[in-house]
């Protein structure tokens, strides 16, 4: 079989590309220890009483940092509403009741899906006062969508 020169080059190319993608994949993977985002942490969805999540709602970790942890459930999460002053870090703990949810502040780089028996996990700065709005992108029933929740940054 005959290859053109012009063949030959776009093949060379194309394969050393390939093979360039995957070692730096592979680099960034093994040698510095690059994962995707994995929380392996579970919970009794039916049973969340007796879990960490039997009172959600916010404690603080330290002077800027806080814990939020939060139960999704149909067309609702629990708390309904959280406080933090602006400048703080808050560590989102959400977990779901019944069916997936999602649980996501728009304008903020926190979405997550959140399944049943999963504890997702998401950590966020709110540097600006306002309030947020936390929305359910996942359709959950004939409710969805009063399904919010708000997130007051006081100065």
């Amino acid at each position: 079989m005959h290859l053109h020169k012009y063949e030959k080059i776009w093949l060379i190319f194309g394969i050393g590309s390939l093979v360039l993608f995957l070692a730096v994949l592979g680099v960034a993977a093994f040698a510095f220890g690059q994962q995707p985002p994995s929380h392996m942490a579970k919970v009794d969805a039916q049973n969340l009483e007796e879990s960490v999540f039997s009172e959600p709602g916010l404690d603080q970790i330290n002077e800027d940092t806080y814990r939020a942890r939060i139960v999704a459930m149909a067309f609702g999460y629990d708390p309904g509403t959280i406080e933090v002053p602006v400048g703080s870090t808050v560590i989102f703990e959400v977990t779901s009741s019944d069916v997936v949810h999602s649980f996501t502040i728009p304008g903020t780089n926190v979405n997550m899906m959140i399944t049943p028996g999963h504890v997702n996990m998401a950590e966020y700065t709110f540097d600006e006062p306002g309030e947020y709005l936390v929305l359910c992108n996942e359709y959950c029933g004939t409710g969805h969508h009063y399904m919010q929740m708000k997130i007051e940054v006081t100065p």
